[in-house]
């Protein structure tokens, strides 16, 4: 709305009769542009392909096909929430070795670390995390992992209510996401570091603030989560490249 605001605002700016009014001329000029300029940015088309072919790529600072022989590997993750605002997902591609050197790597592949490229922000995309996950699995193949999809599997926590007097978002989310992993990836000592964590946060207390998570549902799905962590394995998991 803020550039469609400025080039409307500059063309009325434009219309008003008047003399030597060459300031309010050129602030107009100036917001028509500017406005123009970026509003050109916005409808520039988006373009995000899945195929045999590889991955087709049109976004600002990339635009090409990228074929399945330049990707090392592809996760679809999503960042802790920031501020109480919940992320939305991402997926990101690690590069195979001396591909993509021109694209900088901005990330992290979240099971092994290795660095990686941002290449969606699905806020940008209509279909679902899960339609984006099959395609992904089906093209991909064993480059592929959906990190989203396994916490899921490892641990349902459903939203949490949010209202006055409740716990801070970022913290219950921290503590989840560590354990959903360590579930996932890690052996018996990562579920025991992970357990430990959340019980002493329990027994220290979780900080609130005025609008928080439901104390209730939080501390019940904590309590749950420890006890998915302390259930005796007879293999321990190790990561996924």
């Amino acid at each position: 709305m803020l550039p469609l605001v400025c080039v409307l605002g500059g063309v009325v700016l434009l219309a008003l009769p008047g003399q030597d009014a060459v300031l309010r001329r050129l602030v107009a000029v100036g917001a028509v542009l500017l406005g123009g300029a970026v509003l050109v940015s916005l409808l520039r088309p988006f373009r995000f392909g899945i195929s045999a072919d590889g991955l087709t790529v049109r976004r600002p600072g990339l635009r090409r096909v990228i074929p399945w022989q330049e990707v090392a590997a592809l996760a679809l993750d999503q960042p802790p929430a920031l501020q109480g605002r919940p992320s939305t997902p991402r997926l990101l591609l690690v590069p195979a070795p001396g591909t993509m050197i021109d694209v900088p790597a901005d990330a992290h592949h979240p099971v092994d670390g290795r660095a990686a490229v941002e290449l969606l922000d699905l806020e940008r995309v209509r279909e679902k995390p899960d339609e984006v996950a099959a395609a992904l699995a089906r093209y991909a193949g064993d480059r592929f992992v959906d990190v989203l999809g396994r916490r899921r599997a490892a641990f349902a926590a459903d939203d949490f209510a949010v209202g006055l007097r409740g716990y801070r978002a970022e913290r219950v989310d921290e503590l989840i996401r560590r354990g959903r992993d360590a579930l996932v990836w890690g052996g018996a000592l990562e579920r025991q570091a992970a357990r430990s964590e959340i019980e002493r946060a329990r027994a220290e207390g979780l900080p609130i603030e005025g609008r928080g998570y439901s104390r209730l549902q939080v501390d019940e799905a904590l309590a749950a989560l420890s006890g998915a962590l302390a259930d005796d394995r007879s293999t321990d998991r190790h990561p996924t490249p």
